[in-house]
This record gives C-alpha cells, sequence and structure tokens, in this order.
C-alpha cells in the first residue's frame, strides 16, 4: 500500500472521469484493471494491493468445499475484515511518518536473532521455516520492521499510561486454576472390615462394635498406618492401608463428599457399603502439576500487559479513526 503522488492521483481521477462520461473509448476501458478501494487521509488503497492480501483467504475458502451461499458469505466477510485492516495498517503508517518513529536494520537484526534463540532454530532452520509459508527473507524483514514500527508507535502512545499491579497477578492467577493450579490429589489410606457374620438383624450395630478398638486406638493417637496393619482386613492392610493418590472426581460421591472438607491427618466416620465398613484416611494433599506464584508472575504479567495493550490500541486506532477522512468505495 503505497502513497499515490499527486500525478499519479490526478491521473486516477481524470481516467475515472472519462469512463463516466463517455470519452474515453472502450478498447483503453478494457485495459482498466485496478481502482480505488479506500481512501485514507491524504493515501488511498488500491483494488490490487487488496487482491493481493485477498488471494491466500479466497483460495483457502473456494477449496474449503462450503456450499456456494455460505462461501459467498465468507469471502465477503474475510473480505471486508482485510478492509479494515489494511485501512488500520494504513493509519499506523501515517501515525509512524508524523511522529518520526523509526527502525534501524540492525533493530531488525536483532529482533531476528531474539526469535531464533527463543525457537531455537539455525540459519538454515529459519529458511526452511520460511520457504514453507512462501515468504523470502526480505519479506519476513519487511513484515519485522512493520511489527517493530507499530510496537514502537504503541508504546508511545499507550504504553506508559499501563501499571500491572501484584494484586493484578495475583487475581489472574487465583481465577485460572485450569492453567496454574494443577490438580489436587489425596493420599489416601483406609481401614476396612468386613460385616461379622450371622448379624442379619443389626448389621450396621454389629459392624460398629468391631470398629470400636478401632476407633479408640485412632483417638488415642496411633498412628493410622499401625492400626491399618493390626486390624484392617483389606488387602492392603500390609501396607498400613495405602491406597495411594486420588483426585476428587476420580473418587465414588461417598468418599468424596466425606473428605472434600478434611486436612491431611484427619480421617472420616465409617463408611458403609455391601461388603462392610471402612474408615478413610487423609495422609497428603498435593498438588501436581501445579505451578507457583513466584514461578508464573513474568508469564501472567506479559499476558495481561498484552491484553492491555491491545485493548487501549483499539480504543486509540478507533479515535484515530473517527478524527481520519476515511472512504470505503466497494
Amino acid at each position: 500500500m503505497r502513497r499515490l503522488s499527486f500525478h499519479e492521483y490526478f491521473r486516477w481521477s481524470l481516467l475515472l472521469f472519462l469512463v463516466l462520461f463517455g470519452f474515453y473509448p472502450p478498447s483503453a476501458m478494457a485495459k482498466v484493471v485496478d481502482r480505488i478501494v479506500a481512501v485514507v487521509n491524504d493515501d488511498i488503497i488500491l483494488l490490487s494491493e487488496l487482491d493481493a492480501t485477498f488471494k491466500p483467504y479466497r483460495e483457502e475458502i473456494e477449496n474449503s468445499g462450503y456450499p456456494p451461499e455460505k462461501e459467498q458469505q465468507m469471502l465477503y466477510r474475510v473480505r471486508e475484515d482485510l478492509i479494515n485492516k489494511m485501512v488500520e495498517k494504513k493509519l499506523t503508517e501515517q501515525e509512524v511518518k508524523a511522529r518520526n518513529i523509526s527502525v534501524s536494520e540492525n533493530e531488525i537484526d536483532q529482533t531476528l536473532e531474539r526469535i531464533k534463540q527463543v525457537n531455537y532454530l539455525t540459519d538454515e532452520d529459519l529458511k526452511k521455516e520460511l520457504e514453507a509459508r512462501g515468504v523470502t527473507l526480505k519479506d519476513y524483514r519487511k513484515e519485522l520492521k512493520e511489527q517493530s514500527l507499530r510496537n514502537k508507535l504503541v508504546v508511545k502512545e499507550v504504553n506508559s499510561k499501563i501499571v500491572i499491579t501484584k494484586s493484578d497477578i495475583k487475581k489472574y492467577y487465583d481465577e485460572h486454576p485450569e492453567l496454574y493450579g494443577g490438580k489436587i490429589q489425596y493420599h489416601l489410606r483406609n481401614i476396612f472390615l468386613k460385616y461379622p457374620p450371622n448379624t442379619s438383624n443389626d448389621p450396621e450395630f454389629a459392624l460398629k462394635e468391631r470398629f470400636e478398638p478401632v476407633l479408640a486406638k485412632l483417638k488415642s493417637g496411633e498412628a493410622f498406618q499401625a492400626v491399618a496393619r493390626q486390624y484392617s482386613e483389606s488387602s492392603s492392610a500390609s501396607d498400613g492401608g495405602d491406597l495411594g493418590k486420588f483426585s476428587l472426581d476420580a473418587l465414588s460421591d461417598q468418599i468424596k463428599n466425606n473428605i472434600k472438607n478434611l486436612s491431611a491427618g484427619e480421617y472420616t466416620p465409617i463408611l458403609e457399603s455391601e461388603q462392610g465398613g471402612q474408615i478413610i484416611f487423609v495422609e497428603k494433599i498435593v498438588q501436581d502439576g501445579g505451578k507457583s506464584l513466584q514461578a508464573v508472575s513474568a508469564e501472567i504479567e506479559q499476558k495481561l500487559y498484552k491484553k492491555i495493550i491491545e485493548k487501549r490500541f483499539a480504543e486509540w486506532m478507533e479515535g484515530l479513526r473517527a478524527r481520519s477522512h476515511i472512504k470505503i468505495i466497494r
């Protein structure tokens, strides 16, 4: 999207006038393959520029097998989005020029090196990546330059007004346990006792009688593992009733509802089942795969910064568009 000189702009305007009023021969009209699709202050965007940008999107949509009506709707929507983005890009370029913002070749070199370091790319790897995208190194450097110019403009217009506090970071951390909390795991042990034989009249009472010495030892402070080895009738008795680690969603509703409010070192009441009863002991509550607030503070700060930057830049761009002379010619 280049700025047309006065003479070029005059030529296009004259051509349009001659065509509209019939002063241009048909043979010459057939050669007219370009036109203005948008005026942005003193700059214009040509149809050829829009078509070149639109081409890969159009080909992807046309090759996706959509019904004709939906295909046309998608083509129209993408084209409209691209025109708006090209207008915003033109406005950005104008603001960059007005503020004398520049990016040196050395800065682009440094940006390129950082990209290679972060992605562990050699020069050959980068070349292959660009070839896969159908982009030359020259085009990629131009792309990096445009990004750098925009970033400098953002810093000048928006960045100085942004402050990310520790409470902002903590709030984001607490509100996204799915990203940083990992899974809470309960390390459980149990003491299992079967119903005593010949207790068809009152099996629950008989089971509670069997648990009386177990509860007495636990209340006296004896280690759960030792009591489990002595009394438990489960296959894990020799291991002190060790059941392993479980997340709450992996447990039955009965066990889950009885342990979810327990702390490490506490145990449930007697939980009855068809085979007998058990007492569940919470040995540890661990957080597997989680990340501490300290470990992810920098990452969260960058996320919040980027989010605010994008929001403020969109607001700034909206104001800039309102102050600018923009005409879309469809």
